[in-house]
């Protein structure tokens, strides 16, 4: 089962992040073989983190929030909130995977919350007949949101390479969703 989970930082948590980063890099490389994607999101300078997101691929709701529960910065008092879903890997690969390189251009986590009525969710092929971006191959993750048992659409998530932020927005049409967020973000781990 595949997981999307996204902490928030707290505010004023930025020296203990940067204190706790060897701790959460090694208890993240516990988890190597079922990462997906992983990476701060950060301000609009791209010079502060503001979250940490992660999505793995893990045997049951039970052990995903022990993952997102049991991270040394939520343990410490990072982080301020962790959004923590179901998720579908649409493209069917990792973040190194993609296409594009891990350094080249600006890089986004999209994330469309659901209206109060349950959309269908939104295909590729949708996604490719919105002709924002040049290709498919700009998109790093992309998938809907799930409740814990898979059956519900609750959003989706989507990881971006784009010039700018309101072309990363406009990946998520805004007429299916109540809200969409968008996030600085970049590739993370170890160097």
């Amino acid at each position: 089962m595949e997981f999307f989970c996204y902490h928030r930082d707290r505010s004023a948590s930025l020296a203990l992040r940067h204190e706790l980063l060897e701790e959460h890099w090694s208890y993240m490389d516990q988890y190597d073989a079922e990462m997906i994607a992983r990476g701060p999101t950060l301000t609009s300078d791209r010079e502060v983190p503001t979250g940490s997101l992660h999505i793995v691929d893990l045997p049951d709701v039970a052990a995903a929030r022990a993952f997102a529960f049991d991270e040394p910065g939520y343990q410490a008092g990072v982080y301020r909130d962790v959004m923590l879903r179901r998720w579908r890997n649409l493209l069917g690969r990792t973040m190194w995977d993609f296409p594009g390189g891990h350094t080249e251009g600006n890089r986004y986590l999209v994330m469309g919350l659901g209206a109060s009525e349950p959309a269908d969710v939104v295909s590729l092929a949708d996604l490719a007949d919105l002709d924002v971006l040049p290709d498919r191959d700009e998109l790093i993750a992309y998938g809907p949101l799930l409740s814990d048992d898979g059956a519900t659409w609750l959003g989706t998530a989507a990881l971006v390479r784009a010039p700018d932020r309101d072309r990363a927005r406009a990946v998520l049409p805004a007429d299916r969703y109540a809200h969409i967020e968008v996030h600085d973000w970049q590739f993370g781990g170890r160097s």
